[in-house]
C-alpha cells in the first residue's frame, strides 16, 4: 500500500486524483443501487407474484413480520452496529467524525434494506443506498489517506452518485448534496460532484434504458389560471409534511420506551402487517401505486388502485382509500424501521406526496371553487415535489428530482410554486428537516454558516490540555514550586482525594510569594487557590465553550465530567488557534 501511495503522489496531482476517485465512486455507487433494486424486485416477485387481485391476501399479515425479523437478526448477529437513519448518520459523520464512515456500511445497509423492502417493509431504498455510496467514498478516501476536506467531498460524491444513479437524476443528486448534506459548493467541489452524478446516472441509463423512473405524460401544461390551486397545494403539502415529520418522531419516541428487540418486533410487525393487509398499496416502496396515479387516464385506471384489498370493486370508495393512505403511511414507515427493519423516507415521501396531490386534485374538482378544473395526475406529480421539499427541507431537490423522475419539465413553474410554498409552510413550524433535527438538538449539525460549521467540526477533545499531575488543597507552597519548575503550565487544577475539582491556582496570582523559600511551609495550596470563573463539561458543544469564554473573559477554563471530576483545561489561545486553522481548511479552494 505504501508503494501505491508513493506512485500516486508522483503521477497524479491532487485535483486530478480527486476526479478519478469521484469517477470510481460514481461507478461503484451506481452498481450498488442497481443491485439493491434487483434484489428487492426478485424477493417481491417471488413472494407476491401469485396473489389474487380481487380479494385480500392473508400472507400480507406474514411477510412484513418475517422481513423485519430477518433484518433485525442480520443487524444484531452479523453487522452488530446501528445502521438506521442513513442520511442522519452521514450528517453526523461529516460534523463529528471527520467524514469517517465504517466499512461495513458499504454493504450492510444494502442487504438489510433489500430484505426489509422485499418482504413488504413500507420504506425506501434510497437512504440506504445513499449511506452505501457515502461509505464507499469515505473508505476509498481513507484508503488513499486523503485529508479531512477531501474525505468530506468524497462522502458527498457517494451521496450524489447514489441519488443520480437510483433515480436517473444527475441534477437532483448534485442539489441533494448541497441542500441536505449542506456541503458548500465551490469550484474545487463542483467538478468531482458532477463527475460522480454523471457517471452514476450514465451507467444506470446504459444498463436499464433511457426511460424515466415513472411513466408520466403531460396532457395539459402550465396555465396561469391554476396558480391559486398550485399555491394551495403547496400549503397542503407543507402541512402533510409537518404531520409526517412530527408523527414519525412521536412514534419513534414511543418505540424507544420498549425494552428488547422482540417487543419492538411484535409491536412494529403487527402494526405494519395489519396496515398492509388493509391497504396493500403500503407494501414495499409503493412505486407501482405511484406509477398508476401518474399514468392513469380514467376511472377504470383509478379503480385498479383498489386491487388486492378489501376495497376491491368499490371504486366509489377511492377517495376514502386515498385519505386512509395519507393518514396511515407514516405509521407503516415508522413501524418498519422501529420494529427492526431498515429503510429510508425518500420513497414514503414520494408516495405520500403523490397520493396527497391526487387527493387534493380530486377534491378540488368535486367542488370546483374557482370554476377551473385541474389535471389530477399533474397534481399527483406536483404533490411529490411538495412533500419532498417539506419533509427534507430541500425545495431545489424536490423541483429537480421530480422533473427528472417524470420528465415533467413543462410543469417547471408549478413545481417551483408548490415546492416553495410547501417549504415556507413547514419551516414556520419546524426549522430543521427530519434528517437534521436530531443533530440540531445536540448542536452537532453542520450548516452553511461558516462560523457555526467550524465550531461543529471542532471537537472539545482536540483543544483539551490534559494534566498528569494535580495539586491537593493541603499541599504546601513548596510542592507547588516543584510542580511549576517541572511543568510548562501556568494554571493548575486543585482536586480532592476523588479527583473532584475544588479550585484552580494561577501562577500569575501568587508570584509575590512563589520565590520566597521562607514561606514554603507556611502557605498551603488551599489558602492560595481561587474558584474558576466557570466550569465546562465534557458534553458541552464548542458553541457553548466559545460563549463561556466570551461571557467570562477567562484565559483558561477547566473541564469536568458530570460528577465533577477534573479532565483538563482549555486555553483561549489554543481554542482560537484551532479555530483559525479549521477556518483556513474549510475555506481552502
Amino acid at each position: 500500500m505504501g508503494s501505491l501511495l508513493v506512485w500516486r503522489r508522483h503521477n497524479f496531482k491532487e485535483n486530478r486524483f480527486m476526479l478519478l476517485l469521484a469517477l470510481i465512486v460514481g461507478v461503484l455507487t451506481a452498481l450498488a443501487g442497481l443491485l439493491l433494486k434487483w434484489i428487492i424486485e426478485v424477493i417481491r416477485d417471488l413472494l407476491t407474484n401469485q396473489f389474487s387481485e380481487t380479494h385480500p391476501n392473508v400472507l400480507y399479515l406474514v411477510y412484513p413480520v418475517v422481513g423485519i425479523w430477518l433484518t433485525s437478526v442480520f443487524i444484531r448477529r452479523v453487522v452488530r452496529d446501528n445502521i438506521s437513519h442513513g442520511v442522519t448518520q452521514i450528517l453526523f459523520a461529516i460534523a463529528r467524525k471527520q467524514s469517517s464512515i465504517k466499512a461495513h456500511n458499504c454493504w450492510s445497509s444494502l442487504i438489510a434494506s433489500a430484505i426489509t423492502i422485499g418482504f413488504g417493509g413500507s420504506v425506501g431504498a434510497e437512504a440506504p443506498i445513499v449511506l452505501t455510496g457515502s461509505a464507499i467514498g469515505s473508505n476509498l478516501g481513507r484508503l488513499f489517506r486523503m485529508d479531512r476536506r477531501q474525505l468530506m467531498l468524497l462522502v458527498g460524491c457517494g451521496a450524489a452518485g447514489a441519488i443520480a444513479g437510483i433515480f436517473k437524476a444527475p441534477i437532483a443528486g448534485l442539489v441533494f448534496v448541497l441542500e441536505v448534506l449542506m456541503i458548500d459548493l465551490t469550484m474545487a467541489s463542483l467538478l468531482p460532484l458532477l463527475v460522480s452524478c454523471v457517471t452514476a446516472a450514465g451507467i444506470t441509463f446504459a444498463l436499464t434504458g433511457m426511460d424515466t423512473l415513472f411513466d408520466f405524460v403531460i396532457d395539459e401544461g402550465f396555465t396561469v389560471q391554476r396558480f391559486p390551486a398550485y399555491i394551495l397545494l403547496g400549503i397542503v403539502c407543507g402541512l402533510v409534511s409537518l404531520y409526517f415529520t412530527r408523527t414519525m418522531n412521536g412514534i419513534e419516541n414511543v418505540f424507544h420506551r420498549f425494552r428488547g428487540p422482540y417487543t419492538k418486533l411484535a409491536v412494529g410487525g403487527l402494526t405494519l402487517s395489519v396496515l398492509i393487509f388493509l391497504f396493500p398499496s403500503l407494501y414495499g416502496e409503493g412505486y407501482d401505486f405511484v406509477d398508476l396515479l401518474l399514468r392513469g387516464s380514467g376511472e377504470q385506471d383509478w379503480a385498479s388502485a383498489l386491487n388486492h384489498s378489501i376495497f376491491y370493486g368499490h371504486s366509489q370508495l377511492l377517495l376514502l382509500y386515498l385519505a386512509m393512505l395519507i393518514l396511515f403511511k407514516v405509521f407503516a414507515t415508522a413501524s418498519t424501521n422501529c420494529g427492526g427493519g431498515c429503510g429510508g423516507i425518500f420513497a414514503p415521501s414520494l408516495f405520500l406526496g403523490c397520493v396527497s396531490g391526487f387527493f387534493f386534485a380530486r377534491v378540488w374538482n368535486m367542488y370546483d371553487p374557482l370554476g377551473i378544473t385541474v389535471v389530477e395526475k399533474n397534481f399527483a406529480m406536483l404533490g411529490m415535489c411538495g412533500l419532498m421539499s417539506g419533509v427534507m427541507h430541500a425545495p431545489l431537490t424536490g423541483i429537480f428530482l421530480i422533473a427528472e423522475l417524470t420528465g415533467g419539465y413543462e410543469l417547471f413553474m408549478p413545481l417551483m410554486v408548490v415546492s416553495v410554498c410547501a417549504y415556507l409552510t413547514i419551516v414556520f413550524f419546524e426549522p430543521h428537516s427530519i434528517y437534521a433535527m436530531r443533530l440540531a438538538r445536540r448542536g452537532e449539525l453542520l450548516t452553511h454558516h461558516k462560523d457555526h460549521a467550524v465550531l461543529t467540526l471542532m471537537s472539545l477533545d482536540s483543544v483539551l490540555d490534559r494534566y498528569s499531575r494535580m495539586l491537593r488543597p493541603d499541599d504546601e507552597l513548596g510542592e507547588l514550586v516543584r510542580q511549576v519548575a517541572n511543568s510548562r503550565h501556568n494554571i493548575f487544577p486543585v482536586v480532592d482525594a476523588e479527583r473532584r475539582l475544588v479550585g484552580v491556582l494561577n501562577v500569575d496570582d501568587i508570584r509575590h510569594v512563589l520565590f520566597r523559600p521562607e514561606l514554603y511551609q507556611q502557605f498551603t495550596v488551599g489558602a492560595l487557590m481561587s474558584q474558576p470563573q466557570a466550569c465546562l463539561t465534557a458534553n458541552d458543544s464548542m458553541e457553548i465553550v466559545v460563549h463561556t469564554f466570551e461571557r467570562t473573559a477567562a484565559v483558561a477554563l477547566p473541564v469536568v465530567d458530570i460528577d465533577g471530576h477534573f479532565i483538563g483545561f482549555i486555553s483561549k489561545s489554543r481554542l482560537l488557534g484551532a479555530y483559525r486553522q479549521m477556518m483556513a481548511d474549510i475555506s481552502d479552494e
